[in-house]
């Protein structure tokens, strides 16, 4: 059963969550032969105050 965890920032609409979800899937499930039953796929949102890159907070870019 594959897990899959996307990370990335708050800020998508509820419709480009659920077309990743169903493209992750689908991609998934033809990479390794998987039955779309047994994807799970789930989405970690994080704000631009929780994440920084090179020392620099993504807020404050």
């Amino acid at each position: 059963m594959p897990y899959v965890t996307v990370k990335m920032l708050a800020g998508r609409t509820v419709e480009q969550k659920r077309a990743l979800i169903e493209k992750v899937t689908a991609a998934v499930s033809e990479s390794v032969d998987a039955p779309k039953e047994n994807i799970t796929v789930f989405i970690e949102e994080m704000e631009k105050t929780d994440y920084g890159q090179a020392g620099v907070m993504f807020a404050d870019k």
